[in-house]
Protein backbone atom coordinates (compact mmCIF):
# COMPACT_ATOMS: atom_id res chain seq x y z
CA UNK A 1 0.00 0.00 0.00
CA UNK A 2 1.51 3.68 -0.66
CA UNK A 3 1.67 6.29 1.41
CA UNK A 4 -1.67 8.10 -0.14
CA UNK A 5 -3.96 5.29 0.00
CA UNK A 6 -2.21 4.57 4.03
CA UNK A 7 -3.76 8.41 4.27
CA UNK A 8 -6.99 7.79 2.46
CA UNK A 9 -8.27 3.95 4.63
CA UNK A 10 -6.83 5.43 8.29
CA UNK A 11 -9.23 5.44 10.73
CA UNK A 12 -9.86 5.11 14.25
CA UNK A 13 -9.83 1.33 15.55
CA UNK A 14 -11.10 1.05 19.40
CA UNK A 15 -12.25 -3.13 18.50
CA UNK A 16 -9.38 -5.65 18.62
CA UNK A 17 -8.65 -9.22 17.62
CA UNK A 18 -6.86 -11.14 20.86
CA UNK A 19 -3.76 -11.68 18.53
CA UNK A 20 -0.04 -10.07 19.03
CA UNK A 21 1.74 -7.75 16.81
CA UNK A 22 4.94 -9.21 15.96
CA UNK A 23 8.49 -7.54 17.55
CA UNK A 24 8.97 -6.63 13.66
CA UNK A 25 5.91 -4.83 12.86
CA UNK A 26 6.12 -3.15 16.11
CA UNK A 27 9.45 -1.68 15.19
CA UNK A 28 8.32 -0.51 11.49
CA UNK A 29 5.80 1.29 13.61
CA UNK A 30 8.07 3.16 15.78
CA UNK A 31 10.46 3.42 12.86
CA UNK A 32 7.99 5.43 11.18
CA UNK A 33 7.80 7.52 14.35
CA UNK A 34 11.24 8.40 14.35
CA UNK A 35 11.51 9.30 10.95
CA UNK A 36 8.99 12.05 11.62
CA UNK A 37 9.57 15.76 10.65
CA UNK A 38 11.04 17.85 13.99
CA UNK A 39 11.90 21.03 14.19
CA UNK A 40 15.53 22.40 14.50
CA UNK A 41 16.44 18.48 13.96
CA UNK A 42 15.64 18.15 17.58
CA UNK A 43 13.78 14.63 18.01
CA UNK A 44 12.79 15.28 21.15
CA UNK A 45 10.85 11.71 20.85
CA UNK A 46 11.12 8.55 23.06
CA UNK A 47 8.83 5.88 22.59
CA UNK A 48 7.76 3.08 25.04
CA UNK A 49 6.02 -0.14 23.56
CA UNK A 50 3.76 -1.82 26.10
CA UNK A 51 2.64 -4.79 24.95
CA UNK A 52 2.00 -6.85 28.61
CA UNK A 53 -1.72 -7.00 29.00
CA UNK A 54 -1.48 -6.38 32.75
CA UNK A 55 0.25 -2.66 31.97
CA UNK A 56 -2.68 -2.62 29.16
CA UNK A 57 -5.38 -2.49 31.40
CA UNK A 58 -3.53 -0.20 33.90
CA UNK A 59 -2.92 2.30 31.10
CA UNK A 60 -6.74 2.02 29.62
CA UNK A 61 -7.99 2.89 33.23
CA UNK A 62 -6.02 5.97 34.13
CA UNK A 63 -7.17 7.57 30.90
CA UNK A 64 -10.85 8.80 30.24
CA UNK A 65 -11.51 8.19 26.88
CA UNK A 66 -9.07 5.26 26.51
CA UNK A 67 -10.70 2.50 27.86
CA UNK A 68 -10.18 0.37 24.50
CA UNK A 69 -6.32 0.39 25.22
CA UNK A 70 -7.45 -2.58 27.39
CA UNK A 71 -7.75 -4.69 24.44
CA UNK A 72 -4.77 -3.46 21.94
CA UNK A 73 -2.08 -5.69 21.15
CA UNK A 74 0.27 -2.98 21.79
CA UNK A 75 0.24 0.34 23.15
CA UNK A 76 3.23 3.33 22.08
CA UNK A 77 3.12 6.30 24.53
CA UNK A 78 4.86 9.08 22.61
CA UNK A 79 6.95 11.00 25.32
CA UNK A 80 8.88 14.36 24.20
CA UNK A 81 11.25 16.56 26.04
CA UNK A 82 10.16 19.35 26.91
CA UNK A 83 11.40 21.58 24.24
CA UNK A 84 9.67 24.64 22.43
CA UNK A 85 8.05 22.78 19.90
CA UNK A 86 7.70 19.37 21.88
CA UNK A 87 3.98 19.27 20.72
CA UNK A 88 3.97 19.39 16.96
CA UNK A 89 7.21 17.27 16.81
CA UNK A 90 5.33 14.07 19.09
CA UNK A 91 2.02 15.06 16.96
CA UNK A 92 3.84 14.80 13.69
CA UNK A 93 5.88 11.16 15.18
CA UNK A 94 2.15 10.28 16.16
CA UNK A 95 1.03 10.52 12.86
CA UNK A 96 3.41 9.14 11.14
CA UNK A 97 2.98 5.75 13.08
CA UNK A 98 -0.54 6.11 12.35
CA UNK A 99 -0.46 5.63 8.92
CA UNK A 100 2.61 3.34 9.00
CA UNK A 101 -0.26 0.74 10.87
CA UNK A 102 -2.63 1.21 8.15
CA UNK A 103 -0.22 0.35 5.52
CA UNK A 104 0.65 -2.41 7.56
CA UNK A 105 -2.79 -4.11 8.32
CA UNK A 106 -2.70 -2.75 12.04
CA UNK A 107 -5.60 -1.18 13.64
CA UNK A 108 -5.04 1.83 15.30
CA UNK A 109 -6.03 5.24 17.59
CA UNK A 110 -4.53 8.27 18.64
CA UNK A 111 -5.73 8.85 22.54
CA UNK A 112 -4.76 12.35 23.62
CA UNK A 113 -1.61 12.63 26.29
CA UNK A 114 -0.65 16.60 26.28
CA UNK A 115 -2.44 18.35 29.40
CA UNK A 116 -4.70 15.50 30.57
CA UNK A 117 -4.67 14.92 34.84
CA UNK A 118 -3.56 11.25 33.88
CA UNK A 119 0.04 12.44 32.04
CA UNK A 120 1.77 12.11 34.96
CA UNK A 121 1.00 8.41 36.66
CA UNK A 122 1.35 7.14 32.82
CA UNK A 123 4.93 8.56 32.91
CA UNK A 124 4.92 7.00 36.41
CA UNK A 125 4.19 3.60 35.54
CA UNK A 126 6.39 3.34 32.38
CA UNK A 127 9.25 4.53 34.55
CA UNK A 128 9.51 7.70 32.46
CA UNK A 129 12.19 10.03 33.41
CA UNK A 130 10.98 13.92 35.06
CA UNK A 131 10.54 16.31 32.86
CA UNK A 132 9.57 14.10 29.55
CA UNK A 133 5.70 15.14 28.55
CA UNK A 134 3.03 12.83 27.20
CA UNK A 135 2.11 13.46 23.52
CA UNK A 136 -0.10 10.52 22.81
CA UNK A 137 -1.01 7.06 23.42
CA UNK A 138 -1.87 4.92 20.28
CA UNK A 139 -3.77 1.60 21.18
CA UNK A 140 -2.45 -1.37 17.68
CA UNK A 141 -4.04 -4.18 16.78
CA UNK A 142 -5.63 -6.13 14.54
CA UNK A 143 -9.18 -4.96 13.64
CA UNK A 144 -11.84 -6.61 14.69
CA UNK A 145 -14.11 -5.09 12.96
CA UNK A 146 -13.47 -2.61 10.38
CA UNK A 147 -16.80 0.36 10.24
CA UNK A 148 -15.91 2.62 7.68
CA UNK A 149 -14.18 5.87 8.25
CA UNK A 150 -15.66 8.91 9.23
CA UNK A 151 -16.61 11.22 6.94
CA UNK A 152 -14.61 13.90 6.04
CA UNK A 153 -15.20 17.33 4.71
CA UNK A 154 -14.23 17.82 0.89
CA UNK A 155 -11.06 18.94 -0.71
CA UNK A 156 -13.21 21.60 -1.72
CA UNK A 157 -14.99 23.08 1.15
CA UNK A 158 -11.20 23.46 2.88
CA UNK A 159 -8.86 24.45 0.04
CA UNK A 160 -8.04 27.99 -0.69
CA UNK A 161 -5.71 29.20 -3.31
CA UNK A 162 -3.89 32.64 -2.45
CA UNK A 163 -6.20 33.65 -0.24
CA UNK A 164 -8.92 32.63 2.24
Amino acid sequence: MDVLEAIEKRQSIRSFEDKPLSKDILEKIVNAGRLAATARNVQPWEFVVVTDRDKLKEIAELTDYGKFIAEAAACIAVFCQDTKYYLEDGSAATQNMLIAATALGVGSCWVAGDKKPYCGKIASLLGVPEGMKLVSLIALGYPKEVSGRASKRALSEVIHWEKY
